[in-house]
């Protein structure tokens, strides 16, 4: 039943829009801090109507104290006694004065006079006169909230102790904190509908418009019209994205234009005449070479899938949780690593047919899958799929391009999740061939496995075993590519029904090898 509801609030959070998600976080966030900041100020506020009406009560006793003390008698006492009487008649916040004497562990009651009925517990008297400090109280008396006062008189004899005990109606204070109350209430209601009308308005300007306005170029562009570009003129995150798309566009604009004439140029020397062999060759080459390009733009919209793709789900995720994670610094630093990645891709694309050599620097396998696996974690947990990495603490270190190798295992672990919709392992291991020099990295699932006729073209460019919408068939292409730009090689290992191990064989740094 728990799982069925998580799955339904997964399906719905999914289903929520951008916008959806920022007022929800910023109404929680908000409302959670000023409630906190409003529990503090009424906090404070009872706190000083409380001292304030204390130190009022105080004041009472020091004189009730004082005439007591001057006039022990009984005339003095029965005086007293009228005195607090008429002092209660005529002060209407005063509900109860007593004078209490405590003699040998008994408190007896000397004189005073009362508004409502209350006994004064024992033993607070009796430790009141024993410490010799003030003690005050809330109380709940039949006229209504009250604020009682434990006053020791100063200069009582060994044998006996003088106590004066003073209530007094707070009914002033509970007005006060009850409109404080409701203006906090009406301030807060004001102030997160103003916020919430400064992110309506703000969002079709920040967020909404611009994405508009790219899917649209994107749309026109897949529809062949390539002189579409993106209209944004910033200096921000939008900015540079618009930027690099038609820088993009620029380029295949251009090679589409050289198509196009290289086309009719083949057509025109048809018509004229039977090309010879070489000329043939020469073409037939420039061909493959803008099926290359071809392929080498369906690798940027395939990588930038997935650090999108990433960036998404770690935002579900912190969604998902009550209040702030204890790890947003870790995503934060996730999020801006995979726009890095992002702009080293598209700088990739921006220089020619043919990749850049890739820029090698010394790293651990620890560290790789340290940083690509927190970019799959939404994924895992959507799909309930457990990851099980065994590396040997002996693992040698490997030059590599971090955001290559990046790439790759996450297009091994895309297709490994994509194969198991219901759940299933993924297991990771690493360990060093000293004598072949490498450093073998195995993924394996325990999914449906890949049919033995497709396995031997599984590596070939749109070739896949999924029939879905999008662009399919690249990632194994890919991670083919990066490997043998790093001088290593792949094997891929199948049965169907058992699942399917991908091992990567990557030359380990030569101080290694020593």
């Amino acid at each position: 039943m728990l799982k069925k509801l998580l799955s339904k609030i997964i399906d719905y959070n999914n289903n929520l829009t951008l916008r959806v998600r920022l007022v929800a976080l910023t109404v929680a966030g908000l409302a959670l801090t000023m409630a906190v900041w409003g529990l503090i100020h009424l906090t404070a506020l009872d706190r000083i109507l409380v001292d304030q009406q204390g130190k009022r009560l105080e004041g009472v006793a020091e004189t009730v104290s004082t005439f007591y003390q001057h006039f022990p008698t009984r005339q003095g006492i029965a005086t007293l006694d009228s005195t607090l009487k008429d002092h209660i008649q005529t002060d209407v916040r005063l509900a109860r004065i007593d004078i209490m004497e405590i003699r040998r562990n008994a408190v007896n009651y000397v004189a005073g006079a009362s508004r409502v009925p209350y006994e004064w517990p024992d033993h607070l008297v009796a430790e009141t006169g024993a410490k010799g400090k003030p003690l005050s109280m809330k109380l709940e008396t039949e006229g209504g909230p009250s604020l009682g006062l434990l006053y020791p008189v100063s200069g009582d004899t060994r044998d006996s102790r003088i106590v004066v005990g003073i209530i007094a109606f707070s009914r002033a204070n509970a007005e006060i904190m009850s409109r404080a109350r409701q203006l906090l209430l009406v301030s807060s209601a004001g102030l997160l509908l103003a916020i919430l009308l400064l992110l309506g308005v703000s969002y079709g300007w920040l967020i909404g418009r611009p994405l508009e306005m790219i899917i649209e170029t994107i749309d026109e562009f897949q529809k062949g019209r390539y002189v579409e570009r993106i209209p944004i003129v910033r200096r921000d995150e939008w900015g540079h994205l618009a930027d690099h798309f038609n820088q993009m566009a620029d380029e295949i604009q251009n090679v589409m234009e050289r198509n196009e004439n290289l086309t009719r140029h083949l057509a025109d020397r048809v018509r004229e005449e039977t090309l010879n062999v070489i000329h043939l060759q020469k073409q037939v080459d420039d061909l493959k070479q803008l099926t290359a390009l071809g392929h080498l733009t369906a690798n940027l919209a395939h990588d930038l899938g997935t650090p999108l793709h990433s960036i998404a789900g770690l935002a579900r995720l912190m969604l998902e949780r009550e209040g702030w994670p204890p790890d947003v610094a870790h995503k934060l630093n996730v999020i801006v690593e995979q726009t890095q990645r992002l702009d080293h891709v598209i700088q990739n694309v921006r220089k020619a047919t043919r990749l850049p050599e890739p820029h090698l620097e010394l790293m651990t396998v620890h560290k790789i899958l340290s940083e690509t696996l927190p970019l799959v974690e939404p994924l895992i947990q959507k799909n309930r799929i457990t990851i099980e990495v065994r590396l040997e603490r002996s693992v040698a270190s490997l030059y590599a391009d971090r955001y290559r190798i990046q790439t790759a295992l996450l297009n091994i672990l895309q297709n490994s999740i994509e194969a198991m919709p219901g759940g299933g392992v993924i297991r990771i291991s690493a360990q060093d061939d000293r004598a072949a020099r490498t450093v073998v990295i195995a993924i394996s699932d325990n999914g449906p496995g890949i049919e033995t006729d497709l396995l031997q073209r599984v590596c070939d460019p749109f070739v896949s075993s999924h029939s879905g919408e999008g662009m399919r068939g690249l990632g194994l292409a890919i991670v083919r590519d990066i490997i043998k730009a790093h001088n290593g090689r792949m094997d891929i290992q199948s049965v169907p029904g058992s699942g399917t191990s991908v091992i990567l064989y990557l030359r380990m740094a030569d101080d290694a090898t020593e």
